[in-house]
């Protein structure tokens, strides 16, 4: 079934902006080697929720969905590392 063009570009400019939206989490934490500010039961949720749009994404055979995750994954895992490396005691 063909995706409607503006469907395409909706979907896609989502995809773009959900996979972006941690760059800036990730410079700071990596610029000022810092992570205590940022939450770390939230980005095991985030983590968690992501491998299981992944997984949804397989079950289903939608690619869109599973490079989307994939990349999101990747990315709030990032920030999930630098925490456990960069976090200082309180």
């Amino acid at each position: 079934m063909a995706v409607p063009p503006l469907a395409a570009v909706v979907g896609t400019a989502a995809a773009l902006l959900s996979i972006t939206s941690f760059a800036p989490q990730i410079l700071k934490i990596w610029k000022e080697k810092d992570a205590s500010s940022v939450s770390l039961r939230t980005y095991i949720v985030t983590v968690t929720g992501f491998a299981c749009w992944v997984t949804y994404g397989f079950l289903i055979q939608a690619w869109p969905v599973i490079v989307s995750n994939i990349a999101c994954l990747l990315m709030s895992g990032g920030v999930l590392a630098m925490k456990w490396r960069f976090d200082r005691p309180r």
